[in-house]
């Protein structure tokens, strides 16, 4: 169970993760590519924040997620100039892919009989835990 204190910082994590990686992206010249931040899960002790991305197009998001978590750095020192005032001390971050929406699409291409995994069973590739 998340405290009000990790909620809190967990949404202001957020909001400025979103403004860092999507003028991270314009500045790179990936004017096309849409990075959400969908979620962010902060330790208890508020030393680590998971932070869960949801990359668009699907194809960049393999190669995206590494320049990322190999910018981290970076991003946490400019994710704590901006929350100078609010944090103390600014929690290490740790990138995910979140592939929740690419599933849910794909479940609903199922059911609308786009896609059978019964007359193709290799359209059931594993889900990946993240």
């Amino acid at each position: 169970m998340e405290s009000n204190r990790q909620k809190k910082i967990a949404g202001v994590l957020q909001k400025d993760l979103v403004d860092i990686l999507q003028g991270a992206a314009r500045s790179g010249g990936l004017t096309n590519v849409i990075i959400s931040v969908t979620k962010v899960n902060v330790t208890v002790d508020l030393s680590i924040a998971k932070v869960y991305l949801s990359i668009f197009p699907h194809n960049k998001s393999k190669e995206l997620i590494e320049g990322i978590k190999s910018n981290a750095p970076l991003i946490k020192h400019e994710l704590a100039q901006r929350v100078k005032y609010q944090l103390r001390k600014v929690p290490d971050l740790s990138f995910f892919i979140d592939d929740s929406l690419e599933y849910i699409e794909n479940i609903e291409k199922s059911l609308k009989g786009e896609n059978n995994p019964i007359q193709d069973p290799n359209l059931l590739d594993k889900r990946k835990k993240s």
